[in-house]
Parts: structure tokens; sequence; C-alpha cells
């Protein structure tokens, strides 16, 4: 369902080959998903690298069982770069990870549950993932606690998730105060995107805070806040709606729920 409008997307971006001809690989910073295990409806990967990368990626990329055979035709052929080139993201062949599509029925899941994967570039191991359980839920936010932060100080606000989200959607959580103004600050995922922690700025004051999630944050496996890949297109359900969840800036010092 939402991978449509990312396949939309890749196709307004340079084909494959067209600006990323020279081979040119500087360091890697982060791959994401970071944690040990993916589901097994995986669809969003993201490499991070250290400069803007000039050659072409994809070809050079596979998904390896760990007895070093290759997953045949994981990926959609398509490289989706940000904006600096910096930051390539691929997709999972979504023919392949929703289910009922003739890609899924000739090929089968590109990964399956119980199954150790590692994703290489050039032959070398960048990251190595033992494949969980199929992920039809998506966040809940209800499910979510948020830790107590001290007035006057700076220390970061944590937020435990309900399971690890998509790690390109840092910004689409955010604080804001009583008046609904948004709060600057350093946010960063961490715990292989199981956990958001926010840095304000300036201090925090006592007083009522909202912690807002996009109706637009997905996990890993492209299912968002109320909506779900797995929806069928011709029953789409209801539209996804940004959530917030009110907490308080004082000197108590416990985990807080909803």
């Amino acid at each position: 369902m939402h991978c449509l409008a990312w396949i939309a997307a890749a196709a307004l971006l340079s084909p494959i080959g067209d600006c990323h001809a020279e081979l040119d690989t500087p360091p890697i910073l982060h791959v994401r998903p970071s944690g040990a295990v993916v589901p097994a409806n995986l669809l969003r990967i993201s490499i991070e690298f250290a400069t803007p990368v000039t050659g072409e990626v994809l070809s050079r990329l596979a998904l390896v069982h760990e007895d070093g055979s290759r997953i045949e035709a994981p990926f959609l052929q398509q490289e989706l770069w940000s904006p600096d080139g910096t930051i390539l993201t691929i997709l999972m062949h979504p023919g392949r990870v929703k289910t009922g599509l003739v890609a899924r029925e000739q090929l089968g899941p590109p990964l399956e549950e119980g199954e150790r994967v590692a994703l290489t570039l050039d032959g070398q191991p960048m990251v190595r993932w033992r494949v969980g359980a199929v992920d039809q839920a998506g966040p809940t936010t209800s499910a979510w606690t948020l830790s107590t932060v001290r007035p006057g100080s700076r220390e970061p606000l944590l937020v435990r998730l309900d399971g690890a989200i998509d790690g390109r959607a840092i910004d689409y959580l955010a604080v804001a105060d009583g008046h609904e103004r948004k709060l600057g600050g350093r946010a960063r995922l961490v715990d292989g995107e199981t956990t958001w922690t926010f840095t304000p700025t300036v201090p925090w004051r006592a007083g009522r805070y909202e912690l807002v999630a996009r109706a637009t944050l997905e996990d890993a496996a492209g299912n968002r806040l109320g909506g779900h890949f797995e929806t069928p297109i011709a029953h789409p359900g209801l539209a996804s709606r940004d959530e917030r969840i009110p907490f308080r800036v004082s000197s108590a010092r416990k985990m807080k729920g909803r």
C-alpha cells in the first residue's frame, strides 16, 4: 500500500547508472535496520555513507544466506538517494513482500522467518540479521513509554517504542510545548530504532508538553500509524492521523506510560 508512493517517487529520479556511473564507495556510517532481528516482511533498507556517492550501488548489493548463496531478485531495481547523495534507500521488491501478487506467487517471499541473512556490498557483509515473524501490526503509540526529565536541565527525553520504526522516520516525531510550538533540539534513533531520544536546545521548563507522532511514521515493514502495508488497495480503511501523547515536566523521577 504505502510502497506505491515510494515507487512513484522513484520514477522521478534518474535511472540506475545515469548519475552514479563511477565506482566510488566512501566509508559506511550506518545500515538500517540496525537491530539484530528484522521482520520477514521487511520493506525498506537504508545505507548512510560518510560522503556523497558518485557510483551506482544497487547492482553491487546482495542478500545472502548463511551458506553464502544469494537470494534471487530481492530488491526493487531503483536507487532512492537523499538530496545530499549520502543516504541510499532501497526497497525489498514490494511484489514479493505483499501477499497475493504475481511476483510473490512466482518467486516466493524474499525472506523466511527463522533464517539468517547478510546484506553485502561487493561481497563483503555490512550487516547480519536474523529474520523474525511477519510484522503486520505497525507502530502503536499507546504502548510507548516516556521518561521523565527535570525542569532546568537539558537531559534527553527517552521514548521507548513498541517496536523498531523505519530509520528514516526520525523527524516524524517531535516535541511541542503547551502552546503547540515545536521545540528545537536534537533527535536520535537508538537501540535498533526502538528508542527515540530528544535533547532540547534550551533547558526544559516545568509544564505541559506533547510528543507528536506524524501519520506518515512507518516501521521497516511499511506499516503506518493506524494503517498496514497489507491493507488491500480496494479497501484502504481509515486514513492515518497524527497522534499526540501529553506529558508533564516536573520533579518526578519515574518512567511514564500513557
